[in-house]
């Protein structure tokens, strides 16, 4: 446990030195997390979408404007009455658009394959069969690119829970992936601060998860 907080101290460490020499960046992004938080419909999140796309042509080098984003666009269609395809095709977009940046990338990798769920959650029955996989191995992949990162592992124990009620089969296993998801969030929080603008979002929701299995 201890090397595994040091392996997350070290990280944060690194990205603040990194964007020690650009604080109008770590400002600008810190501003559109916050108001990332506080949407609320469907205007609001168009508005703080644009907001990221505005830093990500100043900072083209960046990854996480566009990161953010795709996940703003990925929620919406989760939540609000949009074109649902559409904001999902969006967000792919600027997914696949920001990978030549970070060709490596865990949360871009789990991002992907949460983009594709949703598709997926508009039309199980004919998208299931095709884009089920898809969606399996980008968070595989991004499982195994970063062992420590909560969101790969939670979102493939949503894609395994929501599998076995289609098929009408067990949730033992997606209940223990999302467990042990919420463990890797307990000690991603332990080390984080509220001028971490790096992904730290998905903790809630796999509460919720994890309510459905008790």
């Amino acid at each position: 446990m201890k090397k595994l907080i040091l392996t997350f101290a070290l990280s944060f460490l690194w990205i603040s030195l990194s964007m020690a020499s650009d604080p109008a960046f770590e400002k600008a992004m810190k501003k559109q997390i916050i108001a990332m938080d506080q949407i609320a419909n469907a205007e609001q999140s168009k508005e703080v979408a644009n907001g990221f796309l505005r830093i990500a042509e100043a900072k083209s080098e960046e990854w996480l404007p566009l990161y953010y984003a795709g996940l703003i666009h990925i929620e919406a269609a989760f939540r609000f009455e949009v074109n649902k395809d559409q904001y999902l095709d969006q967000a792919l977009k600027y997914i696949e658009q920001v990978e030549k940046l970070a060709p490596a990338n865990s949360e871009l990798t789990a991002l992907k394959g949460y983009a594709i769920m949703g598709k997926i959650s508009l039309d199980p029955a004919s998208r299931g069969q095709n884009l089920s996989p898809q969606a399996m191995q980008l968070f595989g992949k991004a499982i195994n690119l970063d062992r420590e990162n909560p969101r790969a592992l939670y979102l493939m124990a949503q894609m395994e829970y929501g599998m076995a009620q289609f098929f009408g089969s067990g949730t033992d296993k997606a209940c223990g992936m999302v467990r042990l998801s919420l463990e890797l969030f307990e000690k991603e929080e332990s080390i984080i601060n509220e001028d971490y603008i790096l992904p730290k979002w998905g903790k809630r929701s796999a509460q919720q998860m994890m309510n459905n299995c008790n």
